[in-house]
């Protein structure tokens, strides 16, 4: 009786750590009526092309909901979502990586591979921060990854 009471007990936190992680993830991501990267296919970018996803194509996952091309590529993005998820919530990494960070827009068509992880870049009215980013990307992706770590545990 003991070990089902216990049981019960650990599937009831891990519920509750769960509801905690996807709120936090969705108060935390870069996303439009909850969907990320603008609606683009996060496997596209890993071929090089980024692609809007279809609606019809949508999974959602830990409350974040991405768009698909076809059934093959939400197969491979279910198969490891945290390979192809967006760095820093989809925000712009470079905005991250400021001294002062701020939670930037990203254009989705502005983007780089780096390590496997997708980072995704403002750009607009003349400013590609990519370009700012590719100047000192070791400090960039340091300074980004210590500022994301404090913002997502507000």
């Amino acid at each position: 009786m003991k070990k089902i009471i216990i049981i019960i007990t650990f599937i009831c936190l891990t519920n509750i750590i769960q509801a905690q992680d996807e709120a936090a993830r969705i108060k935390h991501y870069n996303t439009e009526d909850n969907v990320a990267l603008s609606g683009y296919d996060p496997i596209t970018y890993f071929a090089n092309k980024p692609v809007p996803g279809k609606e019809s194509i949508s999974y959602t996952y830990k409350g974040i909901t991405y768009r698909f091309i076809n059934d093959k590529s939400l197969g491979l993005f279910k198969a490891n979502p945290e390979k192809y998820e967006p760095a820093y919530g989809g925000w712009c990494a470079y905005a991250l990586a400021k001294e002062k960070p701020v939670l930037m827009e990203a254009d989705p068509e502005t983007y780089k591979i780096v390590d496997g992880k997708l980072y995704v870049f403002y750009n607009s009215f003349g400013i590609n921060t990519v370009k700012k980013w590719n100047k000192n990307e070791p400090k960039s992706k340091t300074s980004a990854d210590k500022n994301w770590g404090d913002i997502i545990k507000k």
